[in-house]
């Protein structure tokens, strides 16, 4: 005789039933109409509904998605023009990346190791409280009138069915349209008006904390003095290439110069080119279609000089699948000769068919000391021992990102706290948030796990080892060390397109000082790595004891000593 369910059990599997629906149903918009958010949508939530967790706080939470899932689907089906707006739309971009928060919180309880619970308790007493307050925040701007999982499972689902009806009706009707005149019903996403207050171009704020990048902005005006730019800002994770942009937006010149008609747009919640021109046309009050490429084009054609910056673009780019139809997108935005143009993209390259401004601005590198200092105290204050702060910093590598990160933990702990507790946890210590701009590791996993990192495998392999040698390496020493690693200079250029590694001015493969602890924590070079080169080493010292000609060798070597420690060290 099957085990009767529990309360809990019923309330679960009602919840699951009801989204199942909801979920068909959105997903049935999303592949007929290519509507922006909904298939990341459904995809995570898809995934939470598989997860096994059975606690009240978990199925509270899932009630809630269940409740916005359903509110976004009427919204979509009861709108009598079958137009979005703009708000609408940033609020479902909004309620996407709460929905991945609810999945990392519900996965996080299915861990039953104990001591692994206690250690991530303060982490996951954060992530639970941002969930609450943004699904409150979602149910309270999607504002549901309709269905609720209070008034019991059969009306539920009937009322469910006969929604995904009325979809099918809506499909239909689209289909008949588009048929007669080619246009697309179900995808005008934006409502019809083109002025500002039905677009989503309200620019961020002015950094507050903004020290050591004189050099660049400098570089970028002279370029916008001259005429009208197009601008890669190009680096590794956590450099502060959006932070760099967002100042550009409110120089004082800039602003004068374009007043309103300045657009910042973030690019990781598109997942494809369509995508991409419907999300810069939202910040533009543009009615929505499949692909809003040419009413991009021809509106800026037609309107006023502009400045558009396009943020973390290689989340797109570095797809090869979407690499062509992106860069010929760019090519036909810099055809119009009053648009000035920069985007930001993580990594060393530059986007093809573009005519970019010369000089090219270099990918931004880690700031000089002052700077790290300058922005250390203005998070953390100025009232801490000076050398304990100097050792703070070295931990960073003067990278603004993991600054920031220390800086705050600094202020609330002290520096020698957080200098006892780096010795055990490295970079995790900065890595208790949920995106890339307040989790270094994360930044740094989105950078190991991209497309160009993919494509040469061999390439954290070499990370790995790069990781362990403070000197770097130089193109002669990566050939002649034998290591077992295909295509050496492959990897080498895989690791500078992406900017987990760098060039100095010796032409010498180095590694930032806090990705070389992200990878000896978590990717660490095995004996297989590590011992062709110490072996190389130990015959450049032999060649040295046994030759008068010495300078070519001692040249070889002075550059390694401290690689040749590292490498010895695990040994001693």
């Amino acid at each position: 005789m099957p085990t009767p369910s529990t309360p809990a059990q019923a309330r679960l599997n009602n919840i699951k039933t009801s989204s199942t629906i909801v979920l068909d149903t959105l997903e049935l918009l999303a592949n007929a109409s290519n509507l922006p958010f909904l298939k990341p949508i459904t995809l995570t939530a898809r995934s939470l509904l598989n997860l096994s967790v059975n606690k009240n706080k978990c199925t509270e939470m899932m009630e809630q998605v269940y409740e916005v899932l359903h509110g976004i689907l009427r919204l979509h089906v009861q709108s009598d023009t079958g137009h979005l707006s703009p708000n609408l739309l940033k609020h479902i971009a909004e309620f996407t990346e709460t929905l991945y928060k609810v999945h990392t919180f519900v996965q996080a309880q299915q861990d039953t190791n104990k001591f692994k619970q206690i250690l991530r308790r303060g982490e996951m007493n954060a992530l639970l409280k941002d969930c609450t307050a943004e699904l409150q925040q979602a149910l309270s701007t999607f504002k549901l009138q309709g269905v609720s999982l209070l008034i019991g499972a059969r009306q539920t689902h009937e009322y469910e069915n006969q929604v995904y009806q009325e979809v099918l009706h809506l499909i239909d009707s689209q289909l008949n349209e588009e048929s007669s005149d080619g246009a697309s019903t179900i995808n005008q996403v934006f409502s019809a008006d083109h002025n500002s207050s039905n677009s989503l171009s309200l620019l961020p704020s002015e950094p507050k904390i903004f020290y050591g990048r004189e050099s660049e902005v400098s570089d970028i005006l002279k370029a916008f003095s001259q005429g009208t730019p197009r601008i890669a800002v190009l680096g590794p994770g956590g450099m502060g290439k959006t932070t760099l942009a967002k100042a550009i937006l409110r120089c004082e010149d800039i602003a004068m110069r374009y007043i309103d008609h300045r657009f910042f747009v973030s690019c990781e919640s598109a997942l494809t080119k369509v995508e991409l021109t419907i999300l810069i046309g939202a910040h533009l009050g543009l009615k929505g279609s499949k692909d809003l490429t040419q009413a991009l084009i021809q509106h800026f054609s037609c309107g006023p000089p502009c400045l558009l910056v396009l943020d973390n673009l290689e989340t797109l780019w570095e797809q090869v699948q979407f690499q062509g139809a992106i860069e010929e997108f760019l090519s036909l935005l810099a055809e119009v000769k009053h648009i000035a143009l920069i985007v930001t993209m993580r990594g060393g390259e530059r986007p093809a068919k573009v005519q970019w401004t010369r000089p090219f601005l270099q990918p931004l590198m880690p700031l000089v000391q002052q700077a790290a200092r300058q922005t250390f105290e203005a998070i953390a204050d100025d009232v801490h021992n000076a050398e304990d702060v100097e050792k703070v910093l070295l931990l960073t590598g003067n990278v603004p990102l993991p600054i920031d990160l220390v800086s705050h933990l600094v202020a609330s702990d002290g520096c020698i706290n957080v200098l006892s507790r780096w010795a055990e946890e490295a970079t995790a210590m900065i890595s208790r948030g949920h995106d890339k701009g307040s989790n270094f590791d994360l930044s740094i996993s989105l950078s190991l796990t991209s497309p160009r990192m993919k494509s040469v495998p061999d390439s954290r392999n070499l990370l790995g080892l790069l990781s362990m040698l403070p000197d770097g390496l130089s193109d002669l020493e990566l050939q002649q060390s034998k290591l077992p690693i295909d295509n050496i200079l492959t990897c080498k250029a895989a690791l500078i397109r992406t900017s987990l590694a760098y060039q100095d001015k010796q032409k010498r493969l180095r590694v930032l000082v806090p990705i070389q602890e992200y990878m000896q924590q978590y990717y660490p070079p095995t004996p297989t790595l590590t011992n062709p080169l110490l072996s190389h080493f130990q015959e450049l010292l032999k060649t040295y004891t046994e030759t008068s000609e010495t300078q070519e060798i001692v040249r070889r070597i002075i550059p390694n000593f401290a690689n040749i420690q590292n490498l010895l060290s695990p040994g001693l």
